[in-house]
């Protein structure tokens, strides 16, 4: 599935989402019982989210048991991918510079922490062909 065509996940589907990338395909139940954990959520309102979800096409059921066993059909990082690119559109106006500025900015960052992103920093510029090294946007 493209980018463009993957369905936008409410924040209550992305909690359903998680459980099920973490957990494998499961029951209503258990996907209800994990989300009762963090909050009070009704089964029918688990059920009925995992409905919308399977009518969006971000989840799949598969109905051979008396008991609906539901599994993502999206994966974690093309999730995550979207919803980052849209986020860094919105609120950024794209820009990747702005985001680590930002999020740099307003949180005290270890040393560990710096050091894995130099590593990242130094694998995405090895990675860029000449061409595209040393656009304005980019961070150093």
């Amino acid at each position: 599935m493209s980018k463009a065509a993957l369905p936008k996940p409410t924040e209550s589907e992305l909690e359903i989402l998680q459980v099920l990338w973490q957990h494998g395909p499961n029951p209503v139940r258990f996907v209800n019982d994990e989300l009762s954990r963090k909050r009070d959520v009704g089964y029918t309102t688990t059920l009925k989210l995992l409905q919308l979800m399977l009518d969006k096409g971000l989840v799949l059921r598969d109905d051979d048991s008396r008991t609906h066993v539901y599994r993502a059909a999206v994966r974690q990082e093309e999730t995550q991918g979207l919803l980052l690119d849209r986020f860094v559109d919105a609120a950024f106006g794209g820009s990747a510079m702005k985001l680590v500025m930002q999020a740099l900015g307003n949180r005290r960052t270890s040393k560990e922490e710096l050091r894995q992103i130099r590593t990242l920093l130094n694998e995405i510029e090895n990675e860029k062909p000449e061409t595209e090294k040393g656009g304005p946007n980019e961070l150093v």
